[in-house]
């Protein structure tokens, strides 16, 4: 028997596993991974009898054996996949190839029962979900009964009619994925390839869909769901589980490493303020001068890149709108969970197949504005919807929240600008800023941090514009501890001046500044 270790960039080696072997960082160790996130004495891997064994001697990142953090020693089955740090182990017979067998033979039995269900005298499109789950269950069962002298000893039974019944009707290896809550994102890159994201840091997965039509199958699954649809003619579809998880999903001819497919998993148990300043995301000034912003009906911006939090600090602050309020949220892709009993959902639609239908994010923002909100979501601002949403804050829809993706508030600044001039309508530059400096009172700037913390890195006010140039003062900021920069009075004073109420003497308490 071998290890087969690949590590970064897919360099990869193979040692031969006579008796046992400890692997580790440091120099006395059998199998040395010489990197930060492995420990000195990381894992040991040994024979017993038949059976390999694997177990953790108390690395600080863990072993991982299949997608889950390893407790106490466990039995290593050929084709199993461990993570140490970046590299992944991967147990190999010398003699045979027991793992491609055991997908080949998977692959077999699913053609089978697909052949067995026979979906045209079985209309499966008009069948309801539980009578379709219980036909497909029985179909499995009796395949495999059929086929029982064909299934080796090694595999079990119960596992493989699981593997076959998700991959036939939901998800194939990516459900056990999903119902993993340490996992907040699964990256598939075509159908041998998985990667997920944990506490921030992406490490490969051992799961793999038995072929392209598969994950092919499953994508189609997804975006039906919605009411989407994807193939050639239209190869990119975003889209939404059930329980609210966003997905991407793009197929050849676009893809040339096969479908691929993006799942930014839903969150159980959504994060309020609370939540976010017990894990450091915000602190609690920053809490309590964005409580006070939005009950003040305050028009913020959320600003960050990819996976910084936006989303997530936006959902927080919607738990401080009034319950007598009226909230519209616009969405591409619906994601926002809003606990409020007042609350319609818009979602934008793409086009049919002969081009025609579609409905905008714009459309909707528009439309939003006939329907008497007294608060108004847009998830994102990506395009000439932008200068519908300033419009909306500038003509008495206060209190209104939206993202755009900027890496500083001051970029956020010139982002609007540019949506803005996407909108197709030739303003002048000035006119633009005019009514951004108008519109927006607070630009919140999210990151994402190496070590895969989300910080609010700075909350700035737009205090107006100097000539040519919208104007910021920065309010909060983050340079490894969260700092008050002490110009909340003033801000406090502009308010009184626009007849608001907004006292800062709360941020005189204990723990203020």
């Amino acid at each position: 028997m071998e290890i087969r270790i690949t590590g970064p960039g897919d360099a990869s080696f193979t040692v031969a596993l006579v008796d046992g072997a400890v692997v580790g960082r440091a120099g006395g160790c059998d199998v040395r991974l010489d990197d930060p996130q492995v420990s000195k004495r990381h894992a040991r891997i040994w024979r017993e009898g038949e059976q390999t064994w694997i177990e953790d001697l108390g690395s600080r990142n863990g072993t991982w054996l299949d997608g889950r953090r390893l407790e106490a020693p466990a039995i290593l089955a050929t084709g199993a996949r461990v993570n140490l740090g970046p590299f992944s182990l991967e147990v190999i017979e010398v003699e045979g190839r027991a793992a491609n067998d055991a997908v080949e033979l998977r692959r077999a039995l699913i053609d089978e029962v697909i052949a067995a269900l026979d979906p045209r005298r079985l209309e499966i499109e008009n069948l309801p979900a539980e009578v379709l789950r219980r036909r497909t269950d029985e179909a499995i069962a009796r395949t495999l009964a059929e086929a029982r002298e064909r299934i080796p000893p090694s595999i079990s039974v119960e596992t493989l009619h699981r593997e076959i019944l998700d991959e036939v009707l939901g998800l194939g290896p990516l459900e056990e994925l999903l119902a993993d809550d340490t996992i907040t994102e699964v990256m598939v890159n075509g159908p041998s390839q998985i990667y997920v994201e944990r506490e921030g840091r992406l490490e490969p997965s051992a799961r793999a869909f038995s072929s392209e039509r598969a994950l092919l199958g499953a994508i189609e699954r997804i975006a039906a769901r919605v009411g989407r649809r994807i193939d050639e003619a239209s190869p990119i579809v975003d889209a939404r589980l059930p329980d609210g998880s966003r997905v991407c999903a793009i197929i050849p001819p676009l893809s040339l490493c096969g479908p691929c497919l993006t799942i930014r998993k839903f969150r159980n148990g959504r994060l309020g303020l609370d939540d976010l300043v017990r894990l450091g995301t915000l602190s609690e000034p920053m809490r309590s001068f964005l409580e006070l912003a939005v009950r003040a009906r305050r028009n913020v911006v959320i600003s960050g890149g990819t996976g910084s939090g936006k989303t997530t600090l936006l959902n927080a602050l919607t738990e401080l709108f009034s319950d007598g309020e009226r909230i519209l949220t616009v969405e591409d892709a619906a994601e926002l969970q809003i606990r409020k009993p007042h609350w319609v959902r818009l979602e934008a639609r793409p086009p049919n197949m002969e081009g025609k239908g579609a409905v905008t994010i714009r459309d909707l923002v528009r439309a939003s504005l006939r329907m008497r909100p007294d608060r108004i979501v847009v998830g994102e601002c990506r395009g000439g919807e932008a200068l519908d949403m300033l419009q909306a804050m500038n003509t008495g829809h206060d209190g209104s929240l939206t993202t755009v993706h900027a890496n500083s508030p001051r970029d956020a600044i010139a982002r609007l600008e540019t949506l803005c001039l996407m909108a197709g309508m030739d303003l002048p530059s000035r006119a633009i800023r005019e009514q951004i400096a108008s519109a927006v009172h607070l630009v919140v700037q999210t990151a994402r941090l190496p070590d895969g913390r989300r910080r609010v890195v700075s909350i700035a006010e737009v205090t107006g514009m100097e000539g040519e140039r919208v104007t910021l003062q920065e309010i909060f900021a983050w340079d490894g501890v969260h700092r008050a920069l002490g110009f909340v009075p003033s801000f406090c004073e502009r308010m009184r001046e626009r007849g608001e109420e907004f006292d800062p003497s709360i941020f005189h308490a204990e723990g203020g500044f």
